[in-house]
């Protein structure tokens, strides 16, 4: 274990020294997946594996050690230029791939680091673990923005252990991000069952399937699962960076976990003729779809319940706009309660995300074959936002937080769930809501709350005052993206 905490000291150390030079942690990670993707690769051409990957040699590991100063530099910007060319998974992790650090001796000093682990001896929940901490660093780093590429990994695990998937089953998610949701499934399938050979196998190599759009999140993700002994290093990319929306693959899966991006609409940058950048919304005209919108999440939503198999299950984090927004939400809303088995819905509280002000929601619904009558019965939600408190630092959400939501859900058996609400306890957190009592409500809103908010009524027990104040931000970037959707449409 001391091997382990002495490999991720030196690699956090090395960050804060290239900190000074202007590198954050994306540029950091973004060099540290290349040049821990061809380590591997040198270690896998050697004995006993004996294998070649497809690295031309004067691109190689060995190419890259023997050179200093400015020769390094060029002989680099060359190799990521070079590799980005080449197919399947190795040309995806190096696709428009660059170098970040200027300077050729701390270059070096990288190189050397690297060079210094026996990476693919190394366990893959110790590879994992030093990647993972370098993406939840990244995401923490709210300068880069890549937060909104990363879920709480607390809430991944819950969705998860909810979902409860089974080996030899594939799983999706058509906005992948980093990777979380697969390797969330990937440890549970691990922990959870004894897997013989070929359900081994099938783990490896045919279970997961996504899509990410943005190059390097993808790259990030490729390596992420990579490190966790998903794929293989010289085989296909299981990341499509096609946008997932665009059209239906004709693909089916048996899971879909997402948490697609949040922001409204889709948009395409085009030059208008005054040479000026303008955006022009993405609609997606798709005959699988119920309603044409260019409300992204409702488009997800859509998407999602399409690639599911017929006897296929998904949960997906969505916001609010979604449970209540008229016009084409409604139509989703209603589409969704009839075609799918739509069970759960749990209340996300704010304070949990790193774009802020976000007000979220997992839908969990399952997939089912055609029908003249409404598949859903009941809608059972959870609420976890009304009187809760989390903050990203002091106290964020912990998997334990969630537990009573999983008991409640009763992944086993979830058609032997018992309510915690009654009006005896008005203040109980599980209640259901039959399908004719959603539809008769106005819109068909899924934005349903039963609990006295404390905040509003009790002036003896307010938050801290750092809560509050939290809270005031929260509302104040929620109001303010509001507007931008209104400004964008005028």
């Amino acid at each position: 274990m001391n091997a382990t905490a002495s490999i991720v000291s030196k690699v956090w150390s090395f960050c804060t020294t290239l900190r000074d030079d202007g590198v954050g942690y994306g540029d950091y990670l973004e060099q540290l997946t290349y040049l821990i993707f061809l380590k591997m690769a040198d270690e896998y051409s050697q004995p006993p594996y004996n294998r070649q990957v497809g690295i031309p040699a004067e691109y190689n590991w060995q190419s890259l050690k023997m050179k200093r100063g400015a020769e390094l530099e060029v002989h680099y910007v060359a190799l990521l230029m070079e590799l980005g060319k080449l197919p399947e998974m190795l040309g995806q992790i190096f696709t428009k791939a660059q170098n970040k650090i200027q300077d050729p001796a701390k270059l070096y000093r990288l190189i050397d680091m690297v060079n210094e682990t026996q990476w693919v001896t190394m366990g893959a929940d110790v590879k994992g673990d030093i990647y993972e901490g370098l993406l939840e660093r990244n995401a923490e780093d709210t300068k880069s923005g890549a937060g909104q590429y990363f879920t709480p990994r607390a809430l991944i695990k819950a969705m998860v252990a909810c979902m409860r998937p089974e080996p030899g089953n594939t799983i999706a998610d058509p906005a992948c991000g980093t990777g979380g949701f697969f390797l969330a499934a990937y440890d549970f399938l691990v922990a959870e069952y004894a897997l013989d050979k070929t359900q081994k196998a099938f783990l490896k190599h045919e279970t997961f399937y996504g899509n990410e759009i943005v190059a390097n999140t993808r790259r990030l993700a490729l390596m992420n699962m990579f490190l966790h002994n998903i794929g293989e290093i010289d085989g296909d990319s299981m990341i499509s960076p096609n946008d997932a929306l665009v059209a239906d693959s004709g693909k089916r899966f048996d899971y879909v976990l997402a948490n697609p991006p949040f922001g409204k609409k889709s948009a395409m940058s085009f030059t208008n003729e005054e040479g000026e950048q303008e955006k022009d919304e993405l609609t997606y005209n798709r005959q699988d779809f119920w309603a044409t919108t260019s409300n992204k999440q409702l488009n997800f939503v859509q998407h999602i319940r399409t690639m599911l198999k017929t006897t296929g299950k998904a949960a997906v984090v969505v916001p609010d706009n979604v449970l209540f927004e008229g016009g084409a939400g409604e139509t989703v809303r209603r589409k969704l309660l009839e075609t799918t088995d739509l069970h759960t819905i749990l209340r996300l509280p704010t304070g949990i995300f790193y774009a802020n002000g976000v007000k979220a929601n997992a839908l969990f619904f399952d997939n089912r074959e055609a029908s003249k009558e409404p598949w859903t019965k009941a809608v059972w939600y959870y609420d976890y936002r009304t009187n809760i408190h989390h903050t990203l630092k002091k106290k964020p959400l912990r998997f334990e937080d969630l537990q009573d939501f999983i008991a409640c859900y009763h992944p086993q058996n979830r058609h032997q769930r018992q309510e915690t609400w009654s009006e005896q306890s008005p203040e109980g957190r599980w209640r259901k809501y039959s399908f004719e009592q959603i539809m008769a409500r106005d819109k068909t809103s899924l934005d349903i709350f039963w609990i006295k908010d404390k905040s509003l009524s009790d002036l003896d027990n307010l938050p801290e005052p750092d809560e509050l104040a939290g809270d005031i931000i929260e509302n104040l970037e929620a109001g303010l993206n509001s507007f931008r959707d209104i400004a964008g449409k005028l």
